[in-house]
């Protein structure tokens, strides 16, 4: 029995390639000494009674060792997918917080723009053209209006699924675009649009990454392209994608990152989650281009990857 017990012990803390030649060298040991030397026949039952034993010994502690490496490997399973759980919720919050800081960016920087622009008119006109101050005035509490509209909806969307007021206006669009061109006609930008898309309807993440992108670069010519500059806006349809181009003619040289804006980082961010291509650059001969590829398909997709 003491041979089984120091069996059983070796069976269960050690492989099981070690337990077969421990258990094998000790059954042939102990039962060909006692068919051997033992008092009784070869062919005795106790005899055979030894191998036996010998044989349940390994066999549990090989069941108890076996037990013991699949509840460690349950563990060890459940340890893993624990932090990967945590480590797919920490890069949601990380892409969400960016999300809503572009949203941030993009609805301040374009409207906040325009209140300054249409404030500087003011107070340059205050006494000799009041008729022209109030008419910039009225730009102001315009934009002013709008960055508080947009800036509630974006806000909004922290608000739990059961809090009251949650905003219900839909993200804005390609089919705000001649809306956005004339809020910047107003405040002095020459803004043509041109559009082919052939009323193409657009996923709801397509449509606003590529007002968003209109927007911001129509924002950066606003403020870094000088004064008299004119900017050209085009929306075009080319087989799977959406082409979206911005084009100015000003002499400024800043590209718009000056200050450590976000402006175009956040552009790139938004065509990048879409798997679309952004390029931007000087032009020959003077002025900067935006030029946003974004497959109609990839609103789609992305909320795929989202779920």
């Amino acid at each position: 029995m003491a041979a089984v017990v120091a069996l059983y012990t070796v069976a269960s803390t050690t492989d099981r390639s070690t337990t077969w030649r421990i258990g094998l060298l000790t059954v042939t040991v102990l039962t060909g000494s006692a068919m051997l030397a033992g008092p009784l026949p070869w062919y005795s039952q106790e005899n055979l009674a030894i191998f036996a034993w010998t044989g349940i010994g390994a066999t549990a502690g090989d069941a108890v060792r076996s037990r013991r490496a699949v509840v460690t490997a349950i563990r060890e399973r459940a340890e893993r997918a624990e932090r990967t759980r945590e480590e797919e919720a920490r890069r949601r919050v990380a892409e969400e917080r960016l999300r809503i800081a572009r949203d941030l960016h993009d609805v301040v920087a374009h409207h906040i723009a325009l209140v300054n622009v249409q404030a500087g008119v003011a107070a340059h006109v205050m006494d000799k053209r009041p008729d022209q101050a109030k008419e910039a005035l009225a730009h102001v509490r315009e934009a002013s209006r709008s960055a508080l509209d947009e800036l509630r909806a974006t806000v909004g969307l922290l608000r739990q699924s059961g809090d009251p007021e949650a905003p219900t206006e839909p993200a804005p669009g390609l089919d705000r675009l001649d809306d956005l061109a004339g809020t910047f006609r107003n405040a002095g930008l020459q803004v043509d649009v041109a559009r082919a898309d052939q009323d193409t309807t657009l996923p709801a993440a397509v449509d606003l990454a590529a007002y968003r992108v209109i927007q911001e670069a129509l924002t950066n010519v606003q403020k870094h392209a000088g004064s008299g500059a004119r900017a050209e806006v085009s929306v075009v349809r080319v087989g799977p994608n959406i082409e979206v181009t911005v084009l100015d003619d000003g002499s400024g040289q800043d590209d718009g990152t000056a200050g450590g804006g976000h402006g175009l980082l956040g552009m790139r961010e938004r065509v990048s989650a879409l798997r679309g291509t952004l390029t931007t650059g000087p032009r020959y001969g003077g002025g900067f281009r935006v030029h946003a590829i974004l497959p109609v398909g990839a609103g789609v997709r992305a909320t795929e990857d989202a779920v």
